[in-house]
């Protein structure tokens, strides 16, 4: 009987499990995908330093040594806007989609 339900069990067994890791393996995939596009508006300041309604451009917040500016060498940096409509953080330039 034991070696019966051993026969029958360890295949099923062994499905069940490579499905789990399958499954996990792809979570963790996309959460790391996810995690690297990181896409932002980029907005100007005004003289208040208030971010400006003007058409943002696209930058990214992941660290990088080049700086999103208007005219991608030069022009003035691009900030994230906080909810107060404030430019606080500066954003990078977009390097191989990221």
């Amino acid at each position: 009987m034991k070696s019966l339900f051993l026969k029958n069990g360890m295949p099923v067994a062994a499905v069940l499990l490579a499905m789990a890791g399958a499954f996990a393996t792809t979570s963790m995939q996309s959460s790391t995908k996810a995690d690297t596009l990181a896409i932002r508006p980029g907005y100007f300041p005004d003289s208040n330093g208030d971010c400006t309604e003007e058409e943002p451009i696209d930058c990214s917040n992941i660290q990088k040594p080049q700086l999103c500016r208007l005219n991608v060498t030069s022009g003035p940096v691009a900030y994230e806007k906080d909810d107060q409509n404030n430019c606080v953080q500066p954003l990078y330039r977009v390097v191989n989609g990221q």
